[in-house]
């Protein structure tokens, strides 16, 4: 098996050393028979947590943020294509095309040893075999779980387009060892009608497909998402800091049982990034280092 990456990157994994990639062979082999499989273990850990009264799953966008988030103590973490687009300095929405994202993705599994799920945005192609092959490939990097967006550049996808497309990542990724996360941007992108029965009708249609679990971004107000929770036959994921700013535990209490971030952490380190620079800047201060890990800490936490 192997863990793609990028040009002579080296790729660390808890407990195992130092995967080194040479420029030549972009890859390290660590098995045998094609790419790294997921650990069913895995899955079956992340599918858990969403049984659970709620958990907060954090999104990386690289390898050292995910290494952090992971010694912190989140039992799994996610990617985000917006932190990972902007990490690349290029807007989010597909602007990285597929082999570009999971490049990515495989150097965040790497990374950690916590599961991981990929922000595979609307799959990578026009068609449902385009995004079965987009979810075989992240189940290959290691992935065992992942988002699906509804969604493309703006349109909403008709419900049965979008029906043939989760089915068709299901079929790459059998129930049990990738947990699949339907997300519906009616709140986004909808109809201009009954955005409520919309997003319900969507979200029945799609766990009857498969998903595991349904994402809802975009839902502002509280007494929305309880009835969401309510009706959704399925376990309710809902960003926080994007469309809402309310807290983990008052979406938990609300019916929530998954609460991602999105790209709000990377935008939260970017705008540390754009102080720390005006600073520099202006003053010529060195301020922004009060509250700075030490450069020996990140050292020792990179190295072990």
């Amino acid at each position: 098996m192997r863990i793609w990456a990028g040009h002579g990157r080296t790729l660390f994994r808890p407990g195992s050393g130092r995967l080194r990639l040479s420029a030549d062979a972009l890859c390290a082999d660590v098995g045998h028979g094609g790419l790294v499989t997921p650990s069913t273990d895995k899955a079956a850990a992340l599918l858990a947590l969403h049984a659970g009264r709620g958990f907060v799953i954090p999104n990386a966008w690289d390898a050292g943020s995910a290494r952090i988030l992971e010694q912190v103590g989140f039992p799994a973490i996610a990617t985000t294509s917006a932190g990972i687009a902007w990490s690349c300095g290029v807007p989010d929405g597909e602007a990285l095309d597929r082999d570009a994202m999971l490049e990515h993705v495989a150097r965040i599994v790497a990374a950690v040893g916590v599961p991981v799920t990929a922000d595979l945005e609307a799959g990578y192609g026009e068609t449902p075999d385009d995004v079965g092959r987009t979810v075989a490939r992240a189940v290959q990097l290691g992935a065992v779980g992942g988002n699906l967006e509804d969604a493309s550049r703006g349109r909403l996808f008709g419900i049965d387009e979008a029906i043939g497309r989760l089915a068709a990542a299901r079929a790459a990724a059998p129930s049990g060892t990738f947990v699949l996360n339907a997300r519906t941007d009616t709140y986004f992108s909808g109809p201009t009608g009954d955005a409520f029965a919309e997003t319900v009708e969507r979200a029945v249609r799609y766990v009857e497909a498969g998903a595991d679990c349904v994402f809802v971004p975009g839902v502002v107000d509280d007494e929305t998402i309880r009835r969401l929770a309510a009706a959704i036959p399925g376990p309710l994921n809902v960003v926080a800091g994007l469309a809402n700013i309310t807290d983990a535990p008052t979406l938990f209490s609300l019916g929530v049982k998954r609460v991602s971030l999105g790209g709000s952490l990377a935008r939260a380190v970017l705008s540390t990034l754009e102080r720390a620079g005006r600073e520099l800047l202006d003053s010529g201060t060195l301020g922004f280092l009060d509250d700075a890990i030490s450069y020996a800490d990140l050292q020792r936490r990179f190295g072990s």
